[in-house]
């Protein structure tokens, strides 16, 4: 008589939290951070159709890093969900964290009850009537729900990114300082930020209630020009006319995960094994 094959579930959860982590970290990195007017969020993106930054409802956006079929059927669900509970009781009560709730069972219940977790981390934002409401919520492939109050960021080397967002975060900081900052986090030492590489989008708090609006390259690449003065950017800051090195982390080539098909990536999308 053959033995049936058991695996404990401390290792199979193990296992499942490995290999999600693995592959989400190859994807091209994103991060999200209050600012004076709102909440910016900036990713590594070359594609001008294949956002991974969207409007969800009125002052709610949504963003995703990892395997783009599966954070793009997130946002579609979000905003059908969104628009039906609009439509049945009020505009005023879809929010950010019920919303970012949602979510978080879904993802909770994939990792624990599937073979495959969700290899994609989403985040769910929401710019406030005033400054000091606004709300992050991060969401990571088990369901795990991280409620961020200054920044966020999501992909890549998130820890390093982190780091250097931090050092450089300000409390009141403008649009301009926000986006030079946020581009130099993603970028690194090595590397020069370029408006092209680039997909930004913000919630503007005086927006009204169409908070949403993406930003397009020569926006960004004004905002990327650093200030003449000798203040916090310097005069010696990177330029946005370089191009990024082929082959590093980020550039072409660099992610085998979002877009997910052909002409999306470049890239198959890596196997289970």
């Amino acid at each position: 008589m053959s033995m049936p094959f058991y695996v404990a579930p401390e290792q199979l959860m193990k296992d499942k939290a490995d290999f999600a982590r693995k592959n989400i970290a190859r994807g091209r990195p994103l991060v999200a951070t209050v600012y004076a007017e709102g909440i910016l969020i900036c990713a590594e993106n070359q594609s001008r159709s294949l956002h991974k930054v969207s409007e969800i409802y009125d002052r709610i956006a949504f963003a995703g890093v990892g395997r783009y079929n599966e954070f793009d059927a997130l946002r579609r669900a979000g905003v059908q969900h969104a628009d039906i509970k609009g439509y049945q009781f009020s505009r005023e009560d879809v929010d950010a964290r019920s919303l970012a709730n949602l979510y978080a069972q879904y993802m909770g219940n994939v990792f624990t009850h599937e073979m495959k977790p969700l290899e994609v981390e989403i985040l769910v934002a929401e710019v406030g009537t005033r400054q000091g409401e606004d709300q992050m919520f991060h969401i990571l492939y088990d369901g795990s729900v991280v409620d961020e109050d200054r920044y966020s960021v999501l992909g890549g080397d998130a820890d390093v990114i982190a780091g250097r967002l931090q050092e450089a975060f300000e409390v009141d900081w403008d649009l301009p300082g926000a986006t030079r900052s946020a581009a130099r986090a993603l970028a690194g030492p090595d590397r020069t930020p370029v408006a092209a590489d680039l997909e930004v989008a913000v919630l503007l708090r005086a927006n009204g209630q169409r908070a949403f609006r993406r930003l397009d390259v020569e926006e960004v690449a004004e905002l990327l020009v650093a200030p003449p003065e000798n203040g916090r950017d310097g005069p010696g800051a990177p330029a946005a006319s370089a191009a990024l090195p082929s082959g590093e982390a980020g550039g072409p080539g660099s992610e085998g995960l979002e877009g997910g098909g052909a002409g999306e990536s470049g890239e198959d999308p890596p196997s289970p094994g």
